[in-house]
């Protein structure tokens, strides 16, 4: 498997599973070994620098976190200002009940914090300091709540913050900006090593951008909080009652139709597919193995990239699925007979579509953007890595 970012079930084309870890908004388990002891790992590791160009907000209202899992423990835990790593403990909650694992960021620039060989989020809070809150699982183990800014009951869903993903261990640095939960902050990344790159930065007046494009359509506005402070996904929208559970229903139901009469192609470096929907199921032939078939989704399956479109680490149905993932929510199963289509000028056509993912990507400097899961398909999502890196930057950018 090759270990890319955290908290995203992603696939490219090419069928190589990407996702190692989710976390979310609930509860994510430190799982440490027996022999982990309450002490902080070894210091020292690739610079992490974090930039103030909101220009709206002063770099003293800002907060750094860095959470994430220790790859040689298991433990999860928080990176000091100091670059050491140190694992959650039930002792971490304050006397109003959360952690304060903040690293400010300072008027004069930064702060530098050298990252230590781990997975994680890089969050920020503007305004107020986010509520990490460490819990014990079903185990006994210490576990550690995240913010879900799209939860209207959670302690952060007031809070300004946003954050990025990344995996940094030996084979390099991977790392990506996020849309697949919520949008609210603007991110962008710079990795320098055996070259320079960047991704996560919006065009002049991105951010109004994505909102008004989102407020100015019925099914889409209510995922938009407060004045401005972020857009919820439409899928936890369905969760919280904000979004039509049955958006794409019609949509599915004539991809099923057409299918049904007419062949699926979907090619993935591990061979190419035709697939054709008999009874309620999507079932595949071609190739060395044979993908498992694929149920008729949800839109909840579509918007999360899950439930009948879960994509397993099999190198085989793992591809299909994420193909298939990406295809609904770009719109392009009715209009394109063989998966993936791979030209952006194709995507969201349909009145039926992602829109919010199609905001995302058309606020975007380069285009690339992660508006659900299975955005990387087709090389199109927020993403870049470098296997000899030598710093990083997270710049809050425009708003």
């Amino acid at each position: 498997m090759n270990s890319r970012m955290i908290g995203r079930r992603s696939f490219l084309a090419s069928g190589a599973a990407l996702g190692a870890l989710a976390l979310g908004g609930g509860t994510t388990a430190c799982a440490p070994s027996a022999r982990v002891r309450r002490t902080a790992a070894t210091a020292g590791g690739l610079p992490l620098t974090a930039v103030n160009r909101t220009g709206r907000y002063t770099s003293g209202s800002i907060f750094m976190y860095v959470v994430g899992v220790d790859p040689a423990t298991g433990a999860q835990g928080h990176v000091t200002a100091d670059g050491r790593f140190v694992p959650c403990a039930s002792s971490d909650n304050g006397s109003d009940g959360y952690t304060d694992y903040a690293i400010p960021l300072s008027a004069s620039g930064g702060p530098t914090v050298a990252l230590p060989k781990m997975s994680g989020r890089v969050y920020f809070s503007v305004g107020d300091r986010l509520r990490f809150k460490v819990v014990t699982d079903g185990n006994g183990r210490p576990a550690l709540q995240y913010p879900a800014g799209w939860v209207s009951t959670d302690p952060n869903y007031r809070i300004l913050h946003d954050w990025i993903e990344f995996t940094l261990n030996d084979a390099g640095m991977f790392c990506n900006t996020t849309m697949v939960d919520m949008f609210s902050v603007p991110l962008a990344i710079r990795l320098a090593g055996a070259r320079t790159q960047t991704t996560g930065t919006l065009v002049a007046g991105g951010r109004d951008r994505i909102f008004a494009a989102l407020a100015g359509r019925a099914e889409f506005s209510r995922l938009v909080v407060g004045d401005r402070l972020r857009i919820i996904a439409p899928g936890h929208g369905i969760e919280a009652g904000l979004f039509p559970a049955d958006y794409y229903d019609a949509y599915i139901d004539a991809v099923w139709s057409r299918y049904r009469q007419a062949p699926l192609t979907v090619r993935t470096d591990a061979g190419t597919y035709t697939g054709t929907v008999t009874g309620e199921r999507l079932t595949f032939t071609g190739g060395t193995r044979t993908p498992a078939s694929i149920a008729r989704p949800s839109t909840r399956d579509v918007l999360f990239c899950d439930g009948a479109l879960a994509a397993p680490n099999d190198g085989v149905t793992g591809p299909v699925a994420a193909i298939l993932g990406a295809a609904f929510n770009r719109s392009t199963l009715l209009s394109d007979a063989t998966q993936p289509v791979t030209d952006a000028a194709r995507y969201y056509r349909e009145p039926v579509t992602n829109h919010y993912a199609r905001a995302t990507h058309e606020a975007a400097a380069d285009g690339a953007a992660y508006g659900f899961a299975f955005d990387d398909v087709a090389g199109h999502a927020s993403y870049i890595q470098d296997t000899a890196p030598t710093s990083v930057t997270v710049t809050l950018t425009p708003f």
